[in-house]
């Protein structure tokens, strides 16, 4: 069976509960259960600071007006480079603009070993990365068939998919123009083997316990890390 290079936990081990989604708890826990990257999503506050997390709002702070004061138990881009750039692959997902100089600041300071993804829904921010730096690795995140019209257009080396819009026939073509293929948010063991089977890239997923276990038979545990040190 093909085996995906890449395992990702979405924002760390999100179905845990008993830790906080893209936080450091959590990203520590989807390494411990196997897996070798996490994706996390960045913001910008109103004083400046990239700030992990998902939702526009927390605890009714909303995140675009956050002071310095506030949401300090958050962490921050820098914070989650420097802990994790020697051990794991990161999908870094930017859910705004205007964080575009912070990222490739972050990334030149803590350039991470094992590789990574800067990625995001909003083609604006991927034209202006690319625009300030030519060597900085892109993805365009796509949930809706509409928008896959655009993969070609853009400059980015990952197309990150949600798992209902992949087919057989577009990974081939993904393939073909020499892009990487990840799909998110694959949940199902089902769906999983699917997907390896149709050779995509990564896999992403909220039960990254699930995730790693449905790869770690021992004759399959070779074939990963074969297929990590060929993509690191």
């Amino acid at each position: 069976m093909t085996i995906p290079a890449f395992l990702l936990g979405h924002r760390g081990a999100r179905k845990t509960r008993s830790v906080r989604e893209n936080s450091l708890a959590s990203f520590d826990l989807a390494l411990e259960h196997g897996c070798n990257g996490f994706e996390f999503d960045v913001r910008m506050t109103g004083c400046g600071r990239a700030l992990i997390c998902h939702d526009p709002k927390v605890s009714g702070v909303t995140i675009a007006q956050a002071t310095c004061t506030q949401l300090r138990d958050l962490p921050v881009l820098d914070q989650v480079l420097a802990r994790y750039s020697r051990r794991a692959f990161l999908d870094i997902e930017l859910k705004v603009s205007g964080l575009e100089s912070q990222v490739l600041m972050s990334l030149r300071k803590h350039p991470p070993e094992r590789g990574y993804v800067v990625s995001s829904f909003l083609p604006g921010v991927l034209n202006d990365l690319r625009v300030r730096s030519g060597g900085v690795v892109l993805g365009f995140i796509c949930d809706q068939r509409k928008n896959l019209k655009y993969w070609r257009e853009l400059p980015v080396e990952y197309l990150i998919l949600h798992y209902s819009l992949i087919t057989r026939k577009l990974t081939e073509e993904i393939h073909n123009a020499g892009k990487m293929l990840f799909a998110w948010t694959v949940n199902e063991k089902e769906s999983m083997l699917r997907l390896a089977g149709w050779c995509v890239d990564g896999l992403i997923s909220d039960d990254s316990k699930l995730l790693a276990r449905t790869f770690a038979s021992s004759g399959n545990e070779r074939q990963v890390k074969a297929a990590r040190k060929g993509q690191a």
